[in-house]
């Protein structure tokens, strides 16, 4: 792996995902270790994305709205604000590591941070974050369709249900093996030091 050609992109990990609300990840601290591992060693090449709700359901477009219908106490007008910010662990990695905020579950899809990478010249996403089977899956397909070549932390993403969490990790290893490899943290790390 060519050292300057990569970025970190941790997915989500903020606190309403952490904390006690209806969309916690229980197993968000287990994955947690191996995320600050990878943005703690590298913060300067770390994007943090964070999924920022409507403020109401009437705010958000098409099916969004039907989603929001059925999660309003996570709409910005019910929600504690600061729920919405990364866990505190993250959050003194920023600046020099970057938030990018998204209202969808892929990062991709106003084009924004395509472009702020292409810039940098970035050609390989190293994967983290939650919840593997939502959002780090749409922010996995979208790298690949955008031509990135992704490499999936499997100790460092995690969802609310095992099942598709193991269902995600395998398809992202298996169909997609050309464009997508699937590591641990320890490994790639080593990987790292050695290139």
């Amino acid at each position: 792996m060519l050292t300057a050609k990569w970025l970190h992109l941790c997915v989500d990990v903020q606190r309403m995902f952490a904390e006690n609300t209806p969309w916690r990840v229980s197993w968000m601290p287990k994955a947690l270790d191996g995320i600050l591992e990878v943005a703690s060693r590298f913060p300067e090449r770390t994007v943090f994305t964070r999924f920022i709700p409507p403020p109401s359901s009437a705010d958000a477009p098409g099916m969004w709205s039907t989603y929001y219908e059925k999660w309003p106490m996570m709409t910005r007008t019910r929600l504690e604000p600061a729920l919405v910010d990364l866990v505190s662990d993250l959050q003194r990695l920023v600046p020099p590591a970057r938030i990018f905020d998204k209202a969808t579950y892929s990062p991709w899809t106003n084009g924004r941070l395509h472009s702020i990478l292409s810039q940098q010249g970035i050609g390989t996403i190293v994967l983290t974050g939650g919840e593997t089977d939502v959002c780090v899956l749409a922010a996995a397909l979208g790298a690949i369709d955008l031509g990135y070549k992704v490499i999936l932390l499997k100790d460092a993403v995690c969802s609310t249900a095992d099942h598709t969490h193991d269902a995600a990790v395998e398809l992202l290893g298996g169909r997609f093996s050309v464009q997508v490899e699937i590591m641990l943290v320890e490994q790639w790390l080593s990987s790292v030091q050695r290139s």
